[in-house]
């Protein structure tokens, strides 16, 4: 399939500057970029931007995409509260074939928002793996040691059945939830399955000041000294969230090159507090952004996310640079290298914005004026999955919300027996 992107804006994120030009696709990937696209015809569609704005889709570095059954479960209560008392009771209800389902809803939100990759840290990942093939979006799953479902053998397994196919959209990566939901016993056998792939490792860090002193209480040590003094983070990685962090902590992030994922919206919703961007920007560490789940966030919208990000804070950070997490900076987070940025032989993920309300200072106004709606087109892999308002998948948009629906319906009741 070639498709000829003409009369366009074009932000390709390698650099602020915007140019006007054609993009040429050529089954996955990007083949040219520039004014003379002629010798590539004839193409199976040609679309006529009308001076509209490609750019890089947004990564959604930090998701829990099938948590959409649990929206508007709870609300003002802190994180540990919403958790043991909200999530983890339903949880226990899920079985495998839900979770593609529930998937699906989110990935709805995201093609239409131009989301074109999720960082997915979920129950049952295999039918994260399925729902994302099945629907077109292109995804991270991460897996955790269980000693009654998945040995270091089978995380080592996994690792490679992902990671060695060429052009697939799922790959696997191999971390936890979090310093205080794994014993001593997940945190060996973890280490032993990153040493085996000599792979990077991610968790939830320094989300809540209740988690920074009871890890102190347990080890003597603050969350990512003790993980990092365990050797997780050995072959790199990063952290989720990282609102907490002490000044040592901020330098082995730096030291060993590990990503923050901050979920501003997220932390808002549980009260968790304002990760310190600019401070860590500041160190040279790789900032990104991430939705986190919809249950704690009640939407899956970049836009947000840049906007608090931006705007939280006393110090600005530049407008390019919020945009760079929650393209660039994600999709290095997310060892997506490529798909990072627009340029010929990169994946094909990107996505096109309507400019006709936004003045010349465009990458102002993408952080601080755009929204969702303002989005016309996102592509995956080569494939156009959303268009001017529609979905253009393997099955009806109804089917989805009604295999959810069903799903939702039936956890409730479990929950009230």
């Amino acid at each position: 399939m070639k498709i000829l992107f003409k009369n366009a804006r074009i932000l390709t994120m390698e650099s602020p500057e915007v140019i006007n030009g054609s993009l040429v696709v050529l089954n996955n990937r990007i083949a040219y970029i520039g004014d003379n696209y002629q010798s590539f015809a004839p193409f199976d569609r040609e679309i006529d931007c009308h001076q509209n704005l490609l750019m890089p889709g947004f990564k959604n570095a930090h998701a829990h995409s099938a948590m959409v059954f649990l929206r508007d479960k709870a609300r003002n209560v802190n994180l540990q509260t919403w958790l043991f008392d909200v999530v983890f009771p339903r949880e226990a209800h899920l079985i495998p074939e839900d979770i593609y389902h529930l998937n699906k809803v989110a990935y709805l939100e995201y093609v239409s928002g131009g989301i074109t990759a999720c960082f997915e840290h979920y129950f049952f990942p295999f039918e994260s793996a399925r729902s994302a093939e099945d629907f077109g979006m292109r995804t991270l799953l991460l897996g955790t040691y269980d000693k009654e479902k998945t040995s270091v053998a089978k995380l080592v397994d996994n690792y490679h059945y992902y990671n060695d196919k060429k052009n697939s959209l799922v790959r696997y990566m191999i971390g936890f939830h979090a310093e205080y939901t794994a014993d001593l016993e997940m945190i060996k056998k973890t280490k032993e399955a990153l040493d085996l792939v000599k792979g990077p490792f991610f968790t939830h860090i320094s989300e809540t000041q209740r988690e920074v002193k009871e890890c102190y209480e347990r080890y003597q040590m603050t969350p990512a000294k003790f993980l990092y003094e365990q050797g997780l983070f050995a072959y790199g990685g990063g952290g989720y969230h990282c609102i907490h962090f002490t000044d040592e902590e901020t330098k082995i992030f730096k030291d060993h090159h590990l990503s923050v994922v901050s979920c501003p919206g997220s932390n808002d919703y549980l009260s968790s507090g304002i990760a310190p961007l600019s401070k860590y920007l500041k160190e040279g560490i790789n900032v990104a952004l991430g939705t986190d789940g919809p249950a704690s966030n009640d939407s899956l919208d970049m836009f947000k996310e840049m906007r608090l990000a931006a705007t939280r804070e006393k110090e600005k950070i530049p407008a390019f640079e919020i945009l760079k997490m929650a393209t660039v900076n994600a999709a290095k987070a997310m060892y997506l290298d490529e798909a990072d940025v627009l340029a010929v032989n990169k994946y094909a993920d990107l996505i096109m914005i309507d400019l006709s309300k936004i003045n010349d200072d465009i990458i102002n106004n993408l952080v601080y004026k755009a929204e969702k709606k303002d989005v016309l087109l996102t592509m995956i892999n080569g494939q156009i999955l959303y268009e001017n308002g529609e979905f253009f998948l393997k099955e009806s948009v109804d089917n989805i919300y009604q295999e959810a629906h069903k799903v939702e319906e039936r956890i409730e009741k479990e929950v009230e027996k």
